[in-house]
């Protein structure tokens, strides 16, 4: 099993620690839409790039820890590539935290893998977590949003509340058959279909917005392509 360190901060009301943290298991559950007509609308999305519908809904794909990371800049072989704003969970030090990352995926080998897209580029997250107790009681007007830069525009790319996603219990129920997460686990929790469709960009920012205490978690990253020689 691998595993990744990372400078992460946690942020309650009582105050801010920071520390370096193990993350043993990384889990991306992907098609996790409340919303019935949303979710369809997604996988038409991808099916429109090829991608085949999922075998269920949820699904959870494993990838490696040693892919997350908080760094500024990603690398992705050629140009197919793209992000995608998610809540994303994890199990530290006996407690439940919320964060905000990127399900990263190269699209053109999503079309005939999704299971190894998911292998393929670096999964960027936020540094700041939430403790999941203290956003649970209004936890379904939290907003995911995204923006990329389009023609040297910054553009919004995908917006939408927490109510259109399966709720933490619900998924992590799901995965792992009525237990809890593991210490050390981190999941990502699914997205929003992409205004425009989905399509590369040089830059990705994404955030999650609480509204109710008045605090966001942002974050952003640009894309640096390698070539590919054939």
């Amino acid at each position: 099993m691998t595993s990744r360190k990372l400078l992460l901060t946690f942020v309650t009301r009582a105050g801010t620690t920071q520390g370096n943290v193990a993350i043993d298991e990384c889990v991306v559950a992907g098609w996790t839409g409340r919303d019935q007509v949303a979710l369809e609308k997604h996988i038409r999305e991808l099916e429109e790039l090829g991608v085949k519908r999922p075998a269920t809904t949820p699904i959870f794909y494993r990838v490696s820890a040693s892919r997350l990371t908080t760094d500024p800049a990603i690398e992705a072989v050629g140009a197919a590539s793209s992000g995608e704003v998610e809540y994303v969970l994890l199990q530290h030090a006996g407690r439940l935290w919320v964060g905000v990352g990127s399900d990263h995926t190269d699209r053109e080998v999503e079309t005939y893998g999704v299971t190894v897209s998911k292998q393929m580029c670096d999964k960027p997250i936020a540094t700041t977590f939430w403790p999941f107790d203290e956003v649970a009681g209004h936890w379904d007007s939290l907003m995911l949003r995204s923006h990329i830069v389009e023609n040297g525009a910054r553009v919004l790319y995908q917006e939408g509340a927490l109510a259109g996603m399966l709720a933490p219990a619900d998924l992590i129920a799901r995965y792992t058959n009525g237990g809890q997460l593991r210490e050390g686990t981190l999941m990502f929790c699914g997205t929003f279909a992409a205004k425009g469709g989905i399509r590369p960009a040089p830059h990705f920012d994404y955030e999650i917005v609480d509204q109710t205490l008045g605090r966001e978690i942002q974050a952003g990253y640009d894309i640096v392509t390698l070539p590919i020689l054939g």
